[in-house]
């Protein structure tokens, strides 16, 4: 057995350790910078190698015991063994190195804290397997039995202490939860199932079973700040109720104008957020649901005047003929497609707001928008506690 004790000089972007070995860059689980670790499980790829931590011969400061007994085998997480301050530290630098490698800017606004590292998720996708609820090892397809996962709300940890009542051998299931603890339950299953309706818990608003609704309704209610919103089970959502009220009071304090265009809206949140600075809000989703909710959610909050589209945003962007003082851009990890943000930058709007969960596609698309747009301000936010994903809000103007 190897025992070359070996220094971690960084962390990478997924919260890895770095160090070299054989002149190649080696990527390390649960090793923080400073330590002095020995290897294992050391594999070897074309240009890196990855590994994992048999011995610390030297343990960061910044190190803490994760609460969670999953957390070797599970993967879910990847920064439970880092004390809260140092992972917002991590997150806050590492939005600042990626947008200044990838785009040449310089991030000099705040960090947004959470109020809260753990119990935060208002939504999980678990696989069943065997009649067992958990999740897959990471970066594999290995199962893990889990019955309480410590970042996901507790109404939802205890409807896993109930997961006889469904009786489902295999599968998966969503469960999403609101602000009163109710519930919706959706299954993805390639088999007959038999729940037992009699024993359903109070607080579960729906069970869903492959898109058909068989117990309750197939929606909710839930809150954001004052804001009350229509839910179906299928619609976008955030999954941090308290970090998206965030979100909110930037755009607020950020953004006005007549017209207002919301890309990838959901249910309508963020438009329906600056119904007090926008005369006219236009949205765009590709889940016809959640446009049925955007609408339901808009005479519901009182806006005055929305138009709410289903369809590829691409597509439905060539069939609107407005002119849009700002613009907000919600995509998914993937960023903005070239063709969306060509069109983008063909509507011109005087403002742009760039919500996004990746800053690498963010610096990507930032490098080709600042051509036209002056950044004037960028807030990241700790949206996503324990986990190395961070959350950006980019203003622009135009030039």
């Amino acid at each position: 057995m190897d025992t070359t004790i070996m220094k971690i000089v960084k962390l990478d972007n997924k919260g890895r350790g770095i160090t070299y070995l054989n002149k190649k860059i080696c990527f390390v689980n649960n090793a923080l910078e400073g330590e002095e670790v020995i290897l294992k499980n050391i594999k070897e790829y074309s240009k890196y190698y990855e590994a994992d931590v048999s011995e610390y011969v030297k343990k960061s400061i910044k190190r803490v015991k994760s609460k969670c007994i999953y957390y070797d085998i599970c993967g879910g997480c990847n920064l439970m063994h880092i004390n809260l301050n140092s992972q917002e530290n991590y997150k806050k630098n590492k939005l600042n190195e990626v947008l200044k490698k990838y785009a040449d800017i310089e991030v000099k606004n705040k960090f947004i804290n959470n109020n809260s590292e753990l119990f935060y998720r208002n939504k999980v996708t678990l696989k069943i397997n065997n009649y067992e609820w958990g999740y897959y090892s990471y970066m594999t397809h290995d199962f893990i039995k889990v019955d309480k996962c410590l970042i996901i709300n507790n109404c939802i940890n205890d409807l896993i202490d109930k997961k006889e009542l469904f009786n489902i051998k295999s599968g998966e299931v969503i469960i999403r939860s609101n602000r009163d603890q109710e519930l919706l339950v959706i299954f993805n299953i390639d088999e007959k199932y038999d729940v037992n309706i009699k024993d359903i818990p109070d607080n579960i608003r729906g069970i869903i079973v492959n898109d058909k609704c068989i117990y309750g309704d197939d929606y909710f209610y839930d809150y954001i700040g004052d804001y009350k919103f229509k839910l179906s089970y299928n619609s976008f959502f955030q999954v941090n109720n308290y970090m998206a009220a965030n979100i909110f009071d930037i755009l607020n304090n950020n953004l006005k104008g007549n017209t207002l265009l919301d890309l990838y809206c959901g249910v309508g949140t963020l438009g329906i957020s600056l119904k007090k600075k926008f005369k006219s809000i236009y949205g765009i989703e590709k889940i016809e649901n959640a446009i049925l909710n955007a609408r339901e959610n808009a005479d519901m909050n009182g806006l005055r005047e929305y138009h709410y589209y289903v369809g590829d945003t691409t597509k439905v962007l060539k069939n609107i003929n407005v002119s849009f003082d700002c613009v907000i851009v919600d995509p998914p990890r993937s960023g903005l497609s070239e063709e969306t943000l060509k069109q983008v930058i063909k509507i011109n709007p005087k403002q742009l707001a760039y919500i996004s969960c990746d800053p690498i596609t963010l610096a990507r698309d930032l490098k080709k928008l600042v051509k036209y747009y002056d950044i004037k301000k960028i807030n990241g936010l700790d949206m996503f506690p324990n986990t190395y994903h961070v959350e950006t809000v980019c203003i622009l103007e135009r030039k």
